[in-house]
């Protein structure tokens, strides 16, 4: 058998570098076997329905979202928190100027600088939405600002039961080494595994998206170790194009300084589950 000349053998060595690499950043959850102790590559759905949980449990994110689509450019920061007393604390920039949006257990407030603030309960959110049809749609319809309000990790939960998922290797986020996860799901599906949703509002939202050429959404998260949930971004396509948002978390951060002063003091209980409603197509 003749030798390896060095050339291939410093190849097989990259290749082999390049394997070991892959499964790492696969692995990124930090899970070890046993035996051997090394890191073992978890199912993508595990890692999302592991991150959606411990969200969950934390109760509480600060949050940073921007929206890009035809219609222009709005921006998001602050504090959400989910459970039995829910609650938000929000910078908005949008084409009505910049605003402040509070809310505390379902009653929410958005003023924009130099108007007067606007109140509306948490299921007619969308009457506070600039893109609503006017006189509003009753309940839920999938606008910027319901989205707003969610707990950013019921989209992986809903991804995970629904979605085609794709591990798509390891990258670089807040100075560590994250593992990048997408998951496409028709409209369908994806709202279909939301638990406890009755069949009206189920097909108000199939409804909505339809009559806006929306056929399936899309999402990418981005996982760190330990199964923390740093980066969500969801894509819409639809008869105008394509809108993309883009959440950074940070779990269960403090409420912002300034926040409403009825916003609670003790820590949030565990939340519902509910989950982020993707953009909302221009048009």
């Amino acid at each position: 058998m003749p030798a390896v000349r060095p050339a291939a053998k410093g190849a097989a060595l990259l290749l082999l570098a390049a394997g070991l690499t892959a499964c790492s950043v696969l692995a990124v959850s930090g899970d070890r076997t046993p035996i051997s102790d090394r890191p073992t590559v978890r199912p993508p759905r595990q890692v999302l329905l592991s991150a959606s949980q411990r969200l969950d449990d934390a109760g509480g994110a600060r949050i940073q979202a921007v929206e890009e689509g035809p219609a222009g450019r709005r921006s998001a920061s602050g504090t959400v928190s989910w459970g039995a007393h829910d609650s938000a604390e929000l910078t908005v920039t949008d084409e009505l100027g910049t605003g402040r949006l509070r809310g505390r257990d379902g009653a929410l407030d958005l003023g924009y600088t130099g108007a007067a603030p606007r109140t509306a309960d948490r299921d007619r959110a969308e009457s506070l939405d600039p893109r609503a049809v006017p006189g509003g749609q009753s309940g839920w319809s999938g606008g910027w600002i319901t989205g707003l309000l969610a707990n950013p990790g019921g989209s992986a939960r809903l991804m995970a039961l629904a979605g085609k998922l794709t591990p798509l290797g390891g990258e670089e986020l807040n100075g560590g080494t994250v593992a990048h996860y997408r998951g496409a799901a028709p409209v369908a599906d994806y709202f279909g595994a939301e638990e406890g949703l009755s069949p009206a509002r189920l097909n108000e939202k199939l409804d909505y998206y339809e009559r806006r050429g929306v056929a399936a959404v899309e999402y990418d998260f981005w996982v760190a170790p330990g199964d923390r949930l740093l980066r969500v971004r969801s894509t819409v396509r639809g008869a105008s194009g394509a809108v993309v948002t883009t959440t950074d978390i940070a779990e269960g951060a403090e409420p912002a300084e300034g926040a409403a002063t009825d916003a609670p003091t003790e820590a949030p209980a565990a939340p519902g589950g509910a989950a982020t409603a993707p953009p909302t197509p221009a048009g």
